[in-house]
């Protein structure tokens, strides 16, 4: 361990990565089901025990990225991790993977440039759902979080599916804000949503605020799910694991949570649909905005038994790249005051 972990970045990193794992773990259950047969079959769910879905996986991976590149890693550079772990993907947990994820690796094996891999492939969260890491190494910089995010989900969906860029886009930009030391639910919601392309992204844009203004309506999770449930004609999509729901609905119980880490996971899981990719986006994002002592000591017990990869350890690593990913932004900054200024 480095000096970072006595550092709120490290924190912050650590709450980030366990809040996505835990929202991960305890919304894979509940993957695919109505809420109704959620309360038929489990009651409540607010206790997790797995090591995540692949949604983890795939966090990890584009962490490494991350990592290797101090920070600056693209869509090639991803790609390069994807062929280095191959069985991380085509292991033994393949059967939670979707069919874009899958599909752009084969593409990837077989000698298809990155930047034309994610053609034709169908809407998912596949980026959104692991994008955390970019607001880490982008921490206090929604805008460059986002801008990041987008080259990397292009990865997996570009095109016709381009919204799922608009979705990684909005969570890194939340996280990146959520690291900040003043960050707060209303001010992280603001840079999710003003990350967005205006144009482009402009349904997303929509769908998100349909569902803060619901979220705002209801005021009380419950009264919100069955709302949303009611209105399942105008808030879901026909591919369940769609960014254009998963995404809105993240961020709208991250603000029915206020925040909290507890209530986040909990909310999602017990939401159904794509419960356990809602999950892992707000535990992330109130991970990042409260840290890991927001965390029940319990649950970072358990993941540092459960999790094949360390959660420190890569907080630190993600930390480190953060840190030198800004001094060099920095270097870059001075050299243009140098040219900027008059002699």
């Amino acid at each position: 361990m480095s000096l970072h972990t006595d550092t709120p970045l490290y924190r912050k990193a650590l709450g980030c990565l366990l809040g996505g794992i835990i929202g991960d773990a305890m919304g894979a259950p509940t993957e695919g089901m109505d809420y109704h047969d959620i309360e038929a079959r489990f009651g409540w769910i607010e206790d997790w025990t797995s090591d995540g879905t692949d949604d983890t996986v795939m966090r990890d991976l584009l962490a490494e990225a991350l990592i290797r590149t101090n920070g600056f890693a693209t869509l090639d550079d991803w790609a390069a991790v994807w062929l280095d772990h191959w069985q991380a993907i085509f292991g033994t947990k393949l059967p939670k993977f979707f069919i874009s994820v899958v599909h752009t690796a084969q593409k990837l094996k077989h000698g298809f440039l990155p930047r034309m891999a994610a053609l034709g492939n169908m809407p998912s969260s596949s980026s959104a759902m692991c994008i955390a890491p970019v607001g880490i190494v982008n921490a206090c910089n929604p805008t460059q979080a986002a801008l990041q995010a987008y080259n990397l989900a292009s990865l997996i969906h570009v095109h016709d599916v381009g919204f799922c860029q608009d979705g990684a886009a909005a969570i890194a930009a939340g996280v990146a804000e959520a690291m900040s030391p003043v960050a707060t639910v209303e001010t992280v919601l603001k840079a999710a949503v003003g990350a967005i392309l205006t144009t482009s992204g402009r349904e997303m844009r929509e769908r998100i605020d349909s569902l803060q203004g619901l979220a705002g309506e209801a005021g009380d999770y419950h009264a919100f799910r069955a709302a949303v449930y009611g209105a399942r004609d105008r808030f879901f999509c026909p591919i369940g694991c769609d960014s254009r729901e998963t995404v809105p609905l993240a961020l709208a119980v991250f603000r029915l949570a206020e925040g909290d880490v507890g209530r986040c996971v909990v909310y999602a899981a017990n939401f159904g649909r794509d419960s356990d990719t809602i999950g892992a986006m707000a535990g992330a994002l109130s991970g990042a905005l409260r840290g890991v002592g927001g965390i029940k000591e319990e649950w970072v017990d358990r993941a540092r038994q459960v999790c094949r990869v360390s959660q420190e350890e890569l907080a630190v690593r993600l930390c480190e790249a953060a840190v030198a990913k800004r001094a060099r932004e920095q270097a870059c900054h001075s050299l243009f005051e140098q040219i900027a200024s008059t002699d």
